[in-house]
């Protein structure tokens, strides 16, 4: 492990780097000690690098290099987004091997976890350990729902003046309203150099590419054999939670871990709970 005094383990002071490779300019950011195999972070649904919770990545990357980057055409990276998620995930191949990586964990939330997947299937000797948070398998039920309920949200959001991650990710109830304000409120905690927002093309398209994933062949999850990490809250009105279930029928071995009275956000909401299993899971 590296000891070096230097070592950046704050997501909100990691550093904006870019990397080219195939005609596209990836952002990414990294922090925590170099070496070993890195965690790196497939991001959710109209996302971009300002969208990871610091409660989540930072206890990570206390003992591992982390990276998190903007796909294709999201945020910072240039390139225009592609409307299938094995495309996504061929371009995730892209990145991460122009870093040098042949070797990686995989930590992911929502549609990060469906580009995770098409990732392991299609070049399973890349990955060590996969984490899918909030996530459901390729014709999993009422994936293709998806698009109405982030309008109908986004919709409701902008009548109150709020974020719609606070609808989206979390109840409407006593204990989900603060918790969506404090996630909301933490990712504002970096301060310089932040992201450039999703164009609406591209978060358009994405919802597109979700569209397709719901209502394509289920792919056959058998052939991931690497120790697999699921997490949802029990009532999430965007990947219904019976599909975290579903994955972890599928993927043999893999572990579930289903936080009560929270939505698709239920790994932010229950952070303090998340966090240390997650980081568990990583070290063995």
């Amino acid at each position: 492990m590296n000891t070096n005094d230097n070592v950046i383990t704050a997501y909100k002071d990691a550093p904006a780097r870019t990397v080219d490779a195939n005609g596209v300019t990836f952002a990414y950011r990294e922090l925590g000690p170099k070496g070993g195999i890195p965690v790196v972070f497939f991001v959710h649904l109209a996302a971009t690098l300002d969208n990871w919770d610091p409660r989540i990545i930072d206890p990570i990357a206390a003992d591992h290099h982390v990276i998190a980057f903007d796909n294709r055409g999201v945020g910072a990276s240039t390139g225009r987004v592609p409307d299938s998620v094995e495309a996504m995930a061929d371009d995730a191949y892209t990145f991460i091997t122009a870093l040098g990586f042949d070797k990686i964990d995989i930590f992911s939330f929502s549609l990060g976890g469906m580009v995770a997947q098409a990732l392991v299937v299609k070049h399973p000797g890349l990955v060590r350990k996969l984490v899918l948070t909030g996530t459901g398998p390729s014709g999993g039920k009422d994936i293709d729902k998806v698009a109405g309920t982030t309008y109908y949200d986004i919709l409701r959001a902008t009548l109150t003046r709020s974020d719609p991650k606070e609808f989206l990710f979390f109840n409407r109830n006593a204990t989900g309203k603060p918790a969506a304000r404090a996630f909301v409120k933490r990712l504002e905690e970096r301060t310089t150099d932040r992201d450039a927002p999703i164009a609406v093309r591209a978060f358009q398209t994405q919802l597109k590419a979700i569209k397709k994933w719901g209502r394509s062949a289920p792919a056959d999850l058998s052939t991931i054999t690497q120790p697999t990490l699921i997490a949802n809250g029990d009532n999430d009105r965007m990947v219904p939670s019976v599909l975290s279930e579903d994955l972890h029928r599928r993927i043999k071995g893999s572990e579930l871990i289903i936080y009560p009275d929270s939505g698709h956000g239920g790994i932010f909401q229950f952070h303090d709970r998340f966090a240390p299993v997650a980081v568990d899971f990583l070290a063995r």
